[in-house]
């Protein structure tokens, strides 16, 4: 598609969310690379899958969901434990682009959104070019915006500070008292890795809540609409982990029995070479790991001034991804559609509603 053309939907960010939200588009009635744009700043297929670490396996990723139309089963041998999750998903993600023809325009940063102009439409500036469109669905993720919160003294600290983002391998840590910090999945998954080849202290902001047994679908819906109801009232997401709690999986209960599961409460400050407690307890630490999550991607979409004073933006339509004050930008992959659990439905729901409002529908 010739940069600046006109086209009706601008689809950002081809992961789980982007991708399903382009499949109803295309199912609806748009045509891929004529009506509707599809724009993916990485340089393969498979969002954020693609840069996990090598240790992340289909044996030991939380869940990989299927794409609508498509099984992952039918790409991936899921039997396979062994294979990397930055291995399988791209591998899926490329076929389910090839089979639906969903003509992902790819590496294009999008750099800013702007408008609505004069003409209705909204300018999509681009590191390839710039296109107008009548509508925008968001589903630019939390990847590139890791989050790691302040605290007292932490440009003091001589070791090193990492984050889930920069992960790679445990043998990095290796001899380094490492202190972990953070109580989500990951953290969890990252505090087994490290804790075999180093000494850790793991800490939490507020208690972990595991969950024993298994996760069903009533359970799922249940936390996705706690984190809807968030995003409805215009506060901040939460996470859909907060909700669920942790699941309880051989690798837990391996830690477990290592005695890495021991946590403390935050730290008050960070000091030169170690962290302190309020209470004025110390420990020596070389590496800070900061498992601490992501933030939404969307700097790009400033012009648009959707974010209310609270740092939140006010969210409605079936699966909350329309924006109150643009109607016609959704954002998918936000809020409770920023889990494998409603990022089907809301590119889905996206898509309808988007269509409806621009009268294609």
């Amino acid at each position: 598609m010739a940069e600046g053309s006109n086209v009706d939907v601008v689809v950002i960010g081809a992961g789980q969310a982007g991708l399903s939200a382009a499949h109803f588009l295309a199912r609806f009635g748009l045509r891929p690379g004529e009506e509707l744009l599809v724009l993916d700043s990485a340089h393969q297929p498979g969002g954020a899958w693609q840069h996990r670490w090598p240790s992340l396996t289909l044996a030991t990723v939380n869940g990989v969901s299927d794409l609508p139309g498509l099984p992952f089963a039918d790409i991936v041998d899921t039997a396979r434990g062994e294979v990397t999750a930055a291995e399988a998903v791209p591998r899926y993600y490329a076929a389910y682009e090839q089979k639906f023809g969903l003509d992902v325009q790819r590496p294009v940063a999008v750099r800013v959104v702007c408008g609505p102009h004069e003409d209705d439409r909204f300018q999509v500036e681009t590191s390839a070019g710039t296109w107008r469109a009548r509508g925008i669905i968001n589903a630019t993720g939390t990847w590139e915006k890791p989050f790691i919160p302040f605290y007292p003294g932490a440009d003091t600290f001589r070791g090193r500070q990492l984050h889930t983002h920069d992960y790679t391998t445990a043998d990095e840590f290796r001899g380094k008292h490492t202190v972990v910090i953070g109580g989500g999945i990951s953290a969890i998954q990252l505090l087994d890795e490290v804790s075999r080849v180093t000494s850790t202290t793991w800490v939490t902001r507020s208690e972990p809540r595991f969950r024993e047994g298994p996760f069903d679908a009533g359970e799922g819906r249940r936390a996705v609409a706690l984190v809807e109801d968030r995003v409805r009232h215009g506060l901040p997401p939460g996470s859909v982990v907060s909700v669920t709690g942790l699941p309880v999986t051989p690798a837990v209960r391996s830690a477990r029995e290592r005695g890495v599961l021991v946590r403390r409460p935050m730290f008050a400050r960070i000091e030169p070479e170690g962290v302190r407690w309020a209470d004025g307890d110390y420990q020596h630490a070389e590496i800070l790991f900061w498992c601490t999550g992501f933030r939404s991607s969307l700097d790009h979409l400033a012009p648009l001034a959707l974010r209310g004073h609270g740092g939140g933006i006010v969210m409605t339509g079936r699966a909350a991804t329309q924006v109150a004050e643009q109607p016609r930008v959704h954002l998918v992959g936000y809020g409770p559609s920023a889990s494998t659990i409603g990022a089907n439905r809301a590119g889905r729901d996206a898509a309808r509603e988007l269509l409806g409002t621009l009268g294609l529908r």
